[in-house]
């Protein structure tokens, strides 16, 4: 184990990072990787993975009507991708938020199927799965406001003026940055929760199938799958915050064997562009599946 840690740190310090990394064979108990697998880690928007959770489990469980329609309105519109960017009112069934939520990382969708399930079903999903260090603060709304109020803002400040304002000095300081202030979780409990809705313990099948199926349809190549040739699926979610370049998923390759992998990283740069620490996810992933694959039948 000591030598592919060591590969896998390498990776992260190479790409002027430091990385945090758990993988697992889904439903195979025994061999794992850990580099930094128990540390705590911010989540960002990685989160979303147990909310699409706790959205497919009330649909499944017939308390929510996946094409009922609502309306993402200006409260929501911060800025950014999806229905957040959208210049007016958008109106979308549950099922279609949800895919924005996932496939494209829209943090409007997020927080209304958020508010729409309450803080007490998703920290449901949490407890079920015994998922003890994962803590769930809030949704986008409430990480974004943290972030203002970090800066000294109001209600009504601009978040991105705010950031581009913003010193490094303050940036580092956020709290969103910080994993004993903000939501987090250990990528060992992050990779066990993919097991889980791989393996369909995390809640009725066709809850968890709706769940892989959407993480399957992700947009971002740039992280984990760009460790990986063609052929090899991908089906996960990214995270990302001031210096923080996240991703969580399955990866299946060409003979059917199924690994989760969850990999936080933590730049030494606060740029909004770090190409070398996206890469090295992907590279680290592939590290950590290569060597499951071999020590395992």
């Amino acid at each position: 184990m000591s030598g592919i840690r060591e590969q896998i740190e390498a990776v992260f310090a190479d790409a002027g990072a430091e990385g945090f990394l758990h993988a697992r064979e889904i439903g195979v108990p025994g061999p794992e990787v850990s580099a930094g697998g128990d540390a705590p880690v911010v989540l960002a928007s990685v989160f979303k993975i147990p909310v699409a959770l706790a959205y497919a489990r009330e649909v499944a469980a017939g308390r929510l009507d996946d094409t009922e329609r609502t309306k993402v309105a200006a409260r929501y519109r911060i800025g950014g991708i999806g229905t957040a960017g959208c210049a007016d009112d958008v109106e979308m069934s549950w099922r279609d938020l949800a895919h924005f939520m996932l496939t494209m990382s829209d943090n409007a969708a997020t927080d209304v199927l958020c508010h729409r399930l309450g803080q007490e079903t998703i920290d449901r999903v949490l407890a079920d799965l015994g998922l003890a260090r994962t803590r769930l603060i809030g949704c986008c709304e409430d990480l974004f406001a943290s972030v203002v109020s970090d800066l000294g803002g109001t209600p009504e400040s601009d978040l991105e003026a705010l950031l581009g304002e913003a010193t490094p000095e303050q940036l580092d300081k956020l709290s969103v940055r910080d994993p004993a202030r903000t939501t987090s979780s250990t990528p060992r409990e992050i990779t066990a929760l993919l097991d889980a809705i791989w393996t369909d313990r995390a809640g009725e099948p066709e809850a968890c199938e709706r769940v892989r199926t959407i993480m399957a349809q992700q947009i971002w190549p740039h992280r984990l799958s760009s460790g990986f040739p063609s052929g090899v699926r991908v089906a996960a979610k990214t995270g990302t915050l001031p210096g923080i370049r996240n991703e969580a998923g399955v990866v299946t390759l060409g003979d059917g064997r199924r690994f989760a992998v969850a990999v936080f990283t933590r730049a030494h740069s606060l740029e909004d562009r770090l190409p070398a620490v996206d890469a090295s996810i992907g590279a680290a992933a592939r590290l950590a599946v290569d060597h499951l694959h071999s020590v395992t039948p």
